[in-house]
């Protein structure tokens, strides 16, 4: 069929499928609120299971089915957008069907639905790193905490509202929330939080130089799912989110291991162990009782959340497409996953989206470039474990 432009009906459309991803969390409704108060029980021997308790959802799933299932896909007569959201509308269908049972083994069947499979190859490459990238020094490094880094995001935004005063984005220091995380225009951070200093920046243009910046550039697309973002995003945000931590020299040993071991924890939470034993498996790869009860917490929580798996499987694919293709500007215009990004840029091509509106800061440093070309070379978990410091 040749393309046509979209119709308002079609926009229309797109417009219903995005309010309905815009109208809840997903990933703040399925993380726990008292993980604080389950880490210093469990940590301290009186519990072996925590047990984790969750916000109460702003909208009844059921509510949220019906309005999705209201929206008619028919109606939409251009092919690539018809094609996008289709699959937008399925994946959103599925993460309310998540919410309906939180909590329970189905939650860890529809979560592998959602986010693929852990398959073997990517378990040896995390197994590789694990074996090969040797545990950081145990030197205790000064923190910065919850109130200073929502400074230092602050005012790394502060940059980009110079150039465009709708940014749309805020930082949120709350209780009830579980590290540093990113929904929607808001960075979330936990009142508990400590970062390593030697982490801030990472963090920083992982959070805000990353997911802010391509919801932010999201919003100023004719399509509005650019922003909320298009099926399957989350592997290529997470992947790229990572470059960017590499890119401005904060890809560490500790890091590089951490994504190793959520992909390690994944895999045996779905084999069937328990809480305990992942966690105890996580400190045998040489971490932190804390740290490791933080990996496991993250995939055990709502019953069973596979997302950490796809952080390192998401950087070995960007890892790809650096090294194949000298532009990396279209992956800062909105939210979307790299099998995408061919229809993407013919609808760039044709005018129907825009390139993005504001680059990230870091790419203007002077120690940026030579870290993209030293990217662009590294090929799989060898190249990437010769890359980390």
């Amino acid at each position: 069929m040749a393309a046509v432009t979209p119709t308002i009906e079609d926009l229309a459309v797109e417009h219903a499928i995005a309010k309905v991803a815009e109208s809840f969390r997903f990933v703040l409704d399925v993380t726990p609120v008292n993980v604080q108060e389950e880490r210093e029980a469990f940590l301290s021997g009186k519990t072996r299971a925590p047990a984790f308790e969750y916000r109460e959802l702003e909208d009844a799933p059921a509510v949220l089915g019906a309005e999705l299932a209201a929206i008619d896909l028919d109606e939409v007569q251009e092919p690539a957008l018809r094609s996008l959201l289709a699959a937008k509308h399925a994946e959103l269908q599925l993460q309310i069907d998540m919410l309906c049972v939180r909590g329970t083994e189905d939650f860890r069947r529809l979560s592998t639905e959602l986010y693929g499979r852990i398959g073997d190859t990517l378990v040896r490459k995390a197994d590789t790193i694990l074996a090969e990238v040797p545990p950081p020094d145990g030197h205790d490094e000064q923190r910065v905490n919850a109130a200073r880094f929502a400074e230092l995001a602050d005012r790394e935004l502060d940059h980009y509202r110079a150039l465009e005063p709708d940014l749309g984005v805020h930082v949120d220091v709350r209780p009830d929330v579980a590290g540093v995380m990113v929904s929607g225009s808001v960075l979330f951070v936990s009142s508990a939080t400590r970062i390593r200093e030697s982490r801030v920046e990472a963090l920083i243009q992982h959070e805000v130089g990353t997911h802010l910046l391509t919801y932010a550039n999201g919003r100023f697309q004719p399509i509005g799912l650019m922003a909320s973002g298009l099926a399957g995003y989350e592997e290529t945000q997470e992947g790229l989110a990572v470059l960017a931590e590499y890119l401005v020299g904060g890809l560490s040993r500790f890091r590089l291991r951490q994504l190793a071991a959520r992909v390690v924890a994944v895999r045996r939470m779905l084999d069937g162990d328990s809480f305990t034993a992942v966690h105890e498996a996580i400190v045998e790869h040489g971490f932190t009782a804390g740290s490791a009860f933080t990996t496991t917490m993250r995939v055990f929580r709502s019953g069973g959340l596979t997302k950490d798996a796809i952080y390192l499987r998401g950087l070995l694919d960007v890892l790809r497409h650096v090294h194949d293709s000298a532009d990396l500007d279209l992956l800062w215009m909105g939210k979307f996953g790299l099998a995408q990004l061919p229809l993407l840029a013919q609808l760039v091509d044709r005018g129907l989206l825009n390139r993005p509106r504001i680059r990230p800061r870091f790419l203007e440093l002077p120690t940026t470039k030579a870290r993209l070309e030293a990217a662009a070379t590294l090929s799989g978990v060898d190249g990437l474990i010769g890359g980390v410091t």
